[in-house]
Formats: structure tokens, C-alpha cells, sequence
């Protein structure tokens, strides 16, 4: 993503002001030129154009309500951002900030359903708002669901996510029980606006599986079709440590709970069921470092590449779309020895026990250690920054590769401090690196492996005047 200042006096076409962005500042990622981003919020194909909502805030101040942004892209790769969708409402029912919800067409109109906060509120609210401009602007939100009542003993419950179900609609709600039992409530409904319950899609007390913390709650529920099997795909959480793991359940048989990516720095994760690229899944890339760090910088958050999603063992598991490979430029070249800039593919189309070493200097990089016999994958950013104020936490992985697949055994997408490492396995790994050597990197690899350089100019603020908050254009 390229960093414009749009000058007030431009108009259509005009050319933007291009700016120098920190080394660390991911580019073809979506995010703001400034500000906070976090959730992916609503991805919806409307016309073979995809809409991508998220929740941003033109600043990195946290008490600065949350709204949705907006970009849109014909590819799933080339992205224009627009004005935000939806902006809280001043003494409404979203005035505390617009949360995580999805989108739905409906009789040429596009349903927003999100959860509204309300300062003081014990729960944010399930809201409905309506946008008959194609998905740019939505209407003034009215609730269409019931707060839980006291004797429910729910202690948390948003984030609603709507599908069309047969002759009618199905909602799923993320809710946490006092009694720590996370689950997925379950809404039925023929028109969208009135809704019933019929249960719970899948519920689960606290636990701990495979070495994944189920949780005491579940956000950020999406219900997935993949291969014939549906999945919940949920945000675990608490109430005492906040979000966890991004996790996947099937909705048939016993509860399965798996990680659907087992970095430190991915969650809240949103999916469009149907569109023109198949069923495709994105989540919230968060940040490594301290947030006085991300404060002083401007930025915080993105976006993370789309993913193609597939049932391997009865887990659900991820690869960046095919459309992926329309960043890569040029042609590729031998991995080892090769100078790199910050946006830089690495794949390694072979297991082998080695490492990929990125180096960004004689005292930083970032260690991709695979070891064939122990069946291993581990990133090691122990040594990626010298600035203390980065997390060093590494990421291991076992039963990473599957030699039976055409898929590479690791490909590994840089962008700035953003890490996105997949495996033959369709196992995945989101995290941050945040070395204080800007470019030119250097590239320490096995003979198999091969480099790509990426394109850095995928993503652009719409050339308009105020197509983007003027607090949200870069300084």
C-alpha cells in the first residue's frame, strides 16, 4: 500500500503526493495510511467486486469510538480504499463504536448486521443497518435481536454474523456463560429483521485441547462450509486475558477445536461463505510491539492476505488465495545470497532440515528452523529486533508438512514487519518482525529454495477529494 497525502484541491483522477513510510509499515496489506486497525469485518462480493469492511479508528487512540473502513478491489489483491461505511452514531445505538459483524445482499440492498456498543451498556447490542448505494454508506442502525436477560447469566455476547439458510436467514452469536462455557448461539428468521432462537450451534466449557484454550467465551463467530463440512470459525477469549486463538470446530460430530493459525499475531478471523473466488477467509493481523511503540509510530494493525480454506484431516486448513500470485513481479531467482527489499516472497518447495534465515542485519533476522525428522516448523524471532520493545515470542509448529501435496513445504510472505508463513500441510503462521535495519535484506536458505520480489503499490486511498477522512490521510 502505497502512502498518498490527497491534496484538498484535488478532484477525480488527480494524481497523488507520494510519501516515504517507515520500513516496518506494511504495503500491500490493507490498513489505514494512519491510524488503528483491527477486525475484517463483512467481506462481501457485490457485482464481482469485493468489499472489504474492517474496524478502524483514524487515530491510535483506543477511546476514539470504532467505525467501519472500507476498501473494495476487483482482484482480492489490488485494494482502493474508500470512506468509512459506518460511523457510531452520537446518542445512538452504535454511539460507543460499530463492532464486528458481516454483510448480506437483500432485494438489491446490502444488510450490515454489527454489534453496537453503548457506553455503560452490559452488552453490545445486535444492530441491522441498510446500505442502497452499493455498500459505500449504510443507513442509521435499528437492533433487531434482544440483549440476553439477566437469568441467562451470559456475560458476553456480540458479534453477529448472518447467512442466507434455505428459504430464510440463520445468525450466529458469540456468547460467554458465567459458568465458563463458550458457545455459539443460533437465530433463525425469514425476512432478517425478526428473529427466533433455536439453540446453540456448538458450545463448549473451558478447556484446554491439543494445547488450544478453548476459552471461557467465543467472538467473532463465522460459520464456514468447507468440502461439505461446516466449521465455526471463532475468536477465543476471556474475560481476564481478552482475546486468545483463533479456532476451528466443526458443527458435526464431537467438538473438534483446532487453531487455525498458529501465530501469535492473527485473530478475529471473517469470511465471505460464496463469491466470484470461492469461499475466502481473512483475519486481523495484530502488532508485535509495545503500544507505545505503535502509538508513536501512527499506525497499528492490518489486514491479513486473503485464504483459500480445505478440510485436511478433519481440520480446517489455509493457503493465501491464487490470487496471491498476482503480487509477485519479475521472475523467480535462487533464495541464497539474494538481497531482498521489504516485500519479498520465500518458498521452499521441498521439506528439508535447515533454515531460512532472513537477515536483516549482522546483529537481527528471522530464523524459519525445519527439522524433517522431528517433523517441526519453528520461527524464531529471538533476533529479529535489537529494539526491546518488540516480542521475541517464537512459534512452533509440528506436523507441518504433507508430502503428498503440490502445495509448497513452507512459502513465506513478507510485507514490512508483516510475517505470513504457510505450510504443505496448510498449516499457518501470522507474526510480526520489527528490525531496525531498514532494506536492502539479505536471504540465508537450502539450495531448493527461490525469491520472488512483491509489488508494493497494491493499494491506494480512492483519488477523490475526502475519499478518506482528512485524519486518516498520512502526515
Amino acid at each position: 500500500m502505497t502512502d498518498v497525502r490527497l491534496d484538498p484541491r484535488a478532484h477525480q483522477g488527480a494524481a497523488p503526493i507520494v510519501t516515504t513510510a517507515d520500513h516496518h509499515l506494511p504495503q500491500f496489506h490493507v490498513r489505514l495510511p494512519r491510524g488503528y486497525v483491527n477486525d475484517p469485518n463483512g467481506p462481501i462480493d457485490i457485482g464481482g467486486q469485493a468489499h472489504l469492511y474492517f474496524q478502524s479508528r483514524p487515530l491510535v487512540d483506543l477511546d476514539i469510538p470504532v467505525e467501519w473502513g472500507h476498501a473494495t478491489s476487483e482482484d482480492l489483491v489490488h485494494w482502493t480504499l474508500q470512506r468509512p461505511a459506518i460511523v457510531p452514531v452520537p446518542g445512538g445505538a452504535d454511539s460507543g463504536g460499530a463492532w464486528s459483524g458481516n454483510t448480506v445482499t437483500h432485494d438489491g440492498t446490502i444488510r450490515a448486521y454489527y454489534s453496537g456498543k453503548v457506553d455503560h451498556s452490559p452488552f453490545q447490542s445486535v444492530l441491522m443497518a441498510v446500505s442502497t448505494d452499493g455498500g459505500a454508506t449504510f443507513g442509521p442502525p435499528v437492533q433487531v435481536l434482544a440483549d440476553p436477560s439477566t437469568d441467562e447469566a451470559i456475560t458476553m455476547f456480540r458479534d453477529p454474523f448472518v447467512w442466507r439458510d434455505g428459504a430464510g436467514w440463520s445468525m450466529a452469536v458469540g456468547a460467554a456463560a458465567a459458568d465458563q462455557t463458550a458457545s455459539v448461539r443460533h437465530y433463525r428468521s425469514t425476512d432478517g429483521i425478526t428473529w427466533a432462537s433455536v439453540g446453540d450451534l456448538v458450545a463448549m466449557a473451558r478447556d484446554t485441547v491439543d494445547g488450544v484454550d478453548t476459552g471461557e467465551g467465543w467472538e467473532c463467530p463465522q460459520i464456514l462450509e468447507v468440502d461439505g463440512v461446516e466449521f465455526a470459525v471463532v475468536g477465543s477469549w476471556s474475560h481476564a486475558d481478552g482475546p486468545g486463538d483463533v479456532i476451528a470446530i466443526p458443527l458435526t460430530g464431537a467438538p473438534r477445536p483446532s487453531r487455525v493459525d498458529d501465530g501469535q499475531h492473527f485473530y478475529a478471523a471473517s469470511v465471505m461463505r460464496t463469491s466470484s473466488w470461492g469461499p475466502v477467509l481473512f483475519g486481523w493481523i495484530t502488532e508485535g510491539r509495545t503500544d507505545q511503540w505503535a502509538a508513536q509510530a501512527g499506525w497499528s494493525g492490518a489486514i491479513s492476505l486473503p485464504r483459500h480454506a480445505w478440510l485436511a484431516d478433519g481440520r480446517l486448513a489455509t493457503e493465501p488465495h491464487p490470487a496471491v500470485t498476482a503480487l509477485r513481479t519479475g521472475s523467480a531467482h535462487p533464495a541464497h545470497g539474494a538481497t531482498i527489499g521489504a516485500q519479498a516472497e520465500v518458498v521452499l518447495p521441498v521439506p528439508v532440515t535447515g533454515c531460512i534465515r532472513v537477515r536483516f542485519s549482522e546483529t537481527e533476522h528471522l530464523d524459519i528452523r525445519i527439522d524433517v525428522d522431528a517433523d517441526t516448523l519453528t520461527v524464531d524471532r529471538a533476533s529479529a529486533s535489537t529494539d526491546h520493545r518488540a516480542d521475541p515470542t517464537p512459534a512452533v509448529v509440528r506436523a507441518p508438512f504433507d508430502r503428498s501435496a503440490d502445495r509448497p513445504a513452507v512459502r513465506l510472505l513478507l510485507d514490512g514487519s508483516v510475517v505470513e508463513l504457510f505450510t504443505s500441510a496448510g498449516r499457518s503462521v501470522t507474526t510480526r518482525v520489527y528490525p531496525t535495519q531498514p532494506p536492502p535484506w539479505r536471504v540465508e536458505a537450502p539450495e531448493q529454495t527461490v525469491v520472488w520480489s512483491l509489488d508494493e503499490t497494491v493499494s491506494t486511498p480512492a483519488a477523490t477529494a475526502g475519499a478518506i477522512p482528512a485524519e486518516a490521510t498520512p502526515h
